[in-house]
C-alpha cells in the first residue's frame, strides 16, 4: 500500500505515465481499493516463462476475484451501492479476461508495480532523506505483508492436512469396525458342528489378521499424520507470534509514541486503517489455527492413539489461546485521547476503539465500556495486577458508553462525547511538587465475548497523563507537565515516571515542536534563537552552540525555580513568547523578519561628542501590541529606517500596516503613536544587553547600550511591563521630537 500512497501524490508527467497503465484490462479501481492486498502479493516469485507456474496465478487470480467480491459486499449507502455494482463488474471483467490465461495478469501486475516504483523512486529522489524514509517505510510493509502470504500459505497447508487426516481417520474407524465385525464372526462360529467351525474359521482368521496388520500400520501412519500437523501448527504460531510482536511491540507501540508526541504539536500520530487491517489478519489468521487445532484435538478424542500427541495438543492449544488474547488486549486503543490538562466541570471527549472488533464479530453483542479517572498510584497498581478496590480519584459524568460497530469502516469504536470530570480527589504531594505537576489517567474498561462465549475477555487501556485544573490561571504550569512528560516518556515505563533532567537538545526538540504548533508555523526555531534560550535558561553569555551541547536542564529548572532575578520560570517566559508571537507577530515570524527583535537606533552620545552609542527601547509586550500592531509602530517612528541589517522596514513592514483612518467595527479609530527615535532610558556597560522580557528569543553577537536588570517592581502583577511606564516613555519621546533633530542624532537605523 506504500507504494500507492506514494504513486497517488506524484505530479505531471509522472503522474500520466502511472495512469497509463490502467485501463480495460486492469482498472485503477481495482489498484486503488485492492492497493493492500495487491503489494501483498509474491508476484516475482511466479516465472512467466515455465507453464507449470499456471496453477500458482491461477489460484492468485482467484484470491483477486474473492477480494473484490469481499469489497463490495462491504459497501453500504447510496454512495456504497453504485461501488458495489462497479467493483462486482471489476471481478466478473477479471475472471472473463484472465481465466484462460492467469499468468497474463501476474504479467500485467509486474508491469505495473515496477513502473509506479520507478516512477516514485524518480520523483523522491531515492537519495534524500525523505525518499530513503519512504523506501525504508515501503520495505517494511513489504516485508510484513510477505510474512502474512507465508502465514497463508501455512494455514492453508495445515488445513489441507487436516482434512487428509480426517479422511484417513474416517476410514480407520470403518476398517476397525470391520475388524470388530470379523472377530465377531469368529466368535460366533463356536456355536457351529466343528466341521463347519474348520471350514469357515481359516479364512476369517486370515481376513482378521489382515485387516489387523492394516490397522496397525494405519495407526501409526494416523500417529504420524498427527505429530507432523502439530509440528507444522508449532511452525506457524511461531511465524504468528513473530508477526504479532512486529505488529503490536513496534508498530502499535510507535503510533502510540507518535500520537504522545502528537499532544506537543508533533505531526499526526496518521490513521488507524493499516494498523487495524493487519491486527484484523492477525485475527483471522490466529482464529483459523485456534479452531484446526481444536478439530484436531476432536480428532484425537475421537480416536484416542497412545503417544506425545494429547501433550503437544494442549501445549498448541494454550499457546494459541495467550496469542490471541494478548492481541485482543493490546488492540484496546484510545484512538482520540482526552485533553491532557482537564479542567473540572468543563465537557471534554474521547474515543475508544477494538482494532478487531469487526473480524472477532465483538459488534454482534456490542460491549459497553466504563471511563474512570485515576491516580499515578492507582495506576502503577492496576499494571502490576494489585487490587485497587474499584478506587477512582474523581467522578466522571456521562463516563458510560456503548461500542457502536461502523459497517463503511469496519470499525468498532464508542464515542465519549460529553464526559465531565465532576470534581477530583488529590493525593499528599511529594516536596515542592505542586498540583500542576500531579498526574492522573482515564481508566477505560470492558468486558466481551468472542466465539460463542468460548472466550470471555477483560480489556483495559489507560490515556496518556492528564494534569486536572480548577482555575485557568494553572493551564500555564499544567502544560508544562504535560510537555515533559510527552517529550521524554518511555515505552513500557512505570506510570508516570520521567527523567528528572534531560540533555539541552533533547529539551530544545520538545520546545521547537511546541513552538511551531503554538504558533502555527512551520517555521521553527533556528540555530541563533537556540543559543538565545541557552543564555536565557543558564545564565550564561556564550554564543558558541557546542558550549550548550552537553549541558543537562532539570525539570526544577525548567518550571519550579524563578530565573535569576525575575518572578517567573523559563518555561512561563518561554510560553509568553509563544503567546505573543502568536497573537502579534505570527506574520512577521512567517516571514522571516524577527527571529525576536529589538527597536534600537544608533546616535551621539548627549555631553560626549564624537562619541555614539546604540539605544534600545523597552520591549514591547502583548498590552502594547492589543494597542497598536508592531506594523504599525514602526511606522509610526520615522527615524526608524532599517530592518537589521539594511533592509528598509517599508521592504519588510508596508503591508501589514493599517490603512490610514480606518475605522474599526467598534466605531473608534486605531490609535497612532508618533514618536522620534527611543531615548537611552537606563545605561549600563556595554556587554549583552538584558533579554527578560523580550517578546521572541533572539541573539546577536554585537555590543549594545543595555538595561541594567529590571526589578520586579517594573513589572505588573502578570508579569508584563507596565504601561503606564511605557506611556511615559512614549511622551518623553514626544517631547523630544520639538528638538533639532540631526544636531542630536547622527544616523539613523533600526
Amino acid at each position: 500500500m506504500a507504494v500507492w500512497i506514494q504513486a497517488q501524490q506524484l505530479q505531471g508527467d509522472a503522474l500520466h505515465q502511472m495512469q497509463s497503465l490502467y485501463g480495460q484490462h486492469f482498472p485503477i479501481e481495482v489498484r486503488h481499493y485492492l492497493s493492500q492486498w495487491i503489494e501483498g502479493q509474491l508476484w516475482d516469485a511466479i516465472d512467466l516463462e515455465n507453464p507449470q507456474e499456471e496453477f500458482k496465478a491461477k489460484r492468485l487470480l482467484d484470491s483477486l476475484i474473492q477480494e473484490l467480491q469481499n469489497k463490495a459486499e462491504h459497501q453500504v449507502g447510496e454512495d456504497g451501492f453504485l461501488l458495489k455494482i462497479k467493483l462486482g463488474h471489476y471481478a466478473s471483467q477479471l475472471k472473463s479476461t484472465y481465466d484462460r490465461c492467469p499468468l497474463e495478469l501476474v504479467r500485467c501486475i509486474k508491469h505495473i508495480l515496477y513502473t509506479e516504483q520507478r516512477l516514485v523512486r524518480e520523483a523522491t529522489n531515492s537519495s534524500s532523506p525523505v525518499g530513503g524514509m519512504m523506501d525504508s517505510m515501503s520495505q517494511k510493509y513489504q516485508q510484513i505483508n510477505q510474512a502474512f502470504e507465508e502465514l497463508r500459505l501455512l494455514t492453508q497447508d495445515t488445513e489441507n492436512d487436516l482434512r487428509k487426516l480426517q479422511h484417513n481417520q474416517e476410514y480407520f474407524i470403518i476398517q476397525y469396525q470391520e475388524s470388530l465385525r470379523i472377530q465377531a464372526q469368529l466368535t460366533s462360529l463356536s456355536a457351529l458342528p466343528p466341521a463347519d467351525r474348520q471350514l469357515r474359521e481359516p479364512a476369517l482368521l486370515n481376513k482378521r489378521a489382515t485387516v489387523e496388520a492394516w490397522l496397525t500400520r494405519e495407526a501409526n501412519t494416523l500417529q504420524k499424520y498427527r505429530l507432523d500437523l502439530a509440528e507444522k501448527h508449532q511452525k506457524t504460531l511461531q511465524v504468528l507470534r513473530k508477526q504479532q510482536t512486529i505488529i503490536l511491540d513496534d508498530e502499535l507501540i510507535q503510533w502510540k509514541r507518535r500520537q504522545q508526541l502528537a499532544g506537543n504539536g508533533g505531526p499526526p500520530e496518521g490513521g488507524l486503517d493499516i494498523l487495524q487491517s493487519w491486527c484484523e489478519k492477525l485475527a483471522e489468521t490466529i482464529w483459523q489455527n485456534r479452531q484446526q487445532i481444536r478439530r484436531a484435538e476432536h480428532l484425537r478424542q475421537q480416536l484416542p492413539i497412545p503417544g506425545p500427541i494429547e501433550e503437544l495438543l494442549n501445549e498448541l492449544g494454550s499457546t494459541i489461546t495467550d496469542i490471541i488474547s494478548a492481541l485482543v488486549t493490546s488492540t484496546f486503543i484510545i484512538e482520540k485521547q482526552p485533553p491532557q490538562v482537564l479542567k473540572t466541570q468543563t465537557k471534554f471527549a474521547a474515543t475508544v476503539r477494538l482494532l478487531v472488533g469487526g473480524k472477532l464479530n465483538v459488534h454482534m453483542n456490542p460491549p459497553q465500556v466504563k471511563a474512570t479517572i485515576i491516580s499515578e498510584q492507582q495506576a502503577k497498581a492496576l499494571l502490576k495486577n494489585e487490587s485497587t478496590r474499584n478506587d477512582s480519584s474523581g467522578e466522571i459524568l456521562n463516563n458510560n458508553c456503548v461500542m457502536e460497530f461502523h459497517q463503511t469502516t469496519g470499525t468498532l469504536s464508542a464515542h465519549f462525547r460529553n464526559m465531565s470530570l465532576k470534581r477530583i480527589k488529590r493525593s499528599d504531594r511529594r516536596g515542592a511538587e505542586s498540583v500542576t505537576e500531579e498526574k492522573f489517567t482515564i481508566l477505560f474498561e470492558s468486558q466481551f465475548s468472542v466465539g460463542g462465549n468460548e472466550l470471555v475477555f477483560q480489556v483495559k487501556t489507560l490515556s496518556l497523563p492528564v494534569v486536572v485544573i480548577v482555575h485557568g490561571s494553572q493551564d500555564n504550569n499544567a502544560t508544562a507537565t504535560v510537555l515533559w512528560d510527552n517529550a521524554f516518556a518511555e515505552p513500557g515505563r512505570v506510570p508516570f515516571l520521567v527523567p528528572d533532567k534531560v540533555l539541552w537538545p533533547q529539551l530544545c526538540d520538545a520546545i521547537n515542536m511546541k513552538y511551531k504548533a503554538e504558533v502555527q508555523s512551520n517555521r521553527g526555531l533556528s540555530e541563533e534563537n537556540l543559543v538565545f534560550l541557552a543564555q536565557k535558561a543558564f545564565s550564561s553569555s556564550s554564543n558558541n552552540p557546542e558550549d550548550y551541547r552537553n549541558m543537562t536542564m532539570t525539570w526544577s529548572q525548567f518550571n519550579r525555580e524563578s530565573l535569576p532575578g525575575r518572578n517567573f520560570t523559563f518555561w512561563q517566559w518561554f510560553d509568553g513568547v509563544m503567546e505573543l508571537t502568536k497573537k502579534h507577530l505570527k506574520p512577521h515570524w512567517n516571514d522571516g523578519s524577527p527571529s525576536g527583535f529589538s527597536m534600537a537606533t544608533c546616535g551621539a552620545l548627549p555631553n560626549h561628542l564624537g562619541t555614539r552609542m546604540v539605544w534600545n527601547l523597552m520591549p514591547y509586550t502583548t498590552k502594547d501590541f492589543s494597542i497598536r500592531s508592531l506594523a504599525d509602530r514602526i511606522s509610526d517612528l520615522n527615524h526608524l529606517l532599517f530592518l537589521y541589517p539594511d533592509r528598509p522596514k517599508d521592504e519588510v513592514f508596508s503591508k501589514y500596516y493599517t490603512p490610514p483612518l480606518s475605522k474599526a467595527v467598534d466605531g473608534y479609530v486605531k490609535p497612532f503613536l508618533f514618536a522620534s527615535p527611543p531615548v537611552p532610558l537606563f545605561l549600563g556597560n556595554p556587554t549583552y544587553m538584558d533579554h527578560g522580557a523580550s517578546p521572541a528569543p533572539v541573539s546577536h553577537p554585537h555590543t549594545y547600550g543595555i538595561f541594567p536588570p529590571m526589578s520586579d517592581s517594573m513589572l505588573d502583577a502578570d508579569g508584563d511591563f507596565d504601561l503606564d511606564d511605557t506611556m511615559d516613555v512614549a511622551r518623553h519621546v514626544e517631547e523630544l521630537l520639538r528638538r533639532p533633530v540631526e544636531s542630536q542624532w547622527g544616523g539613523q537605523q533600526s
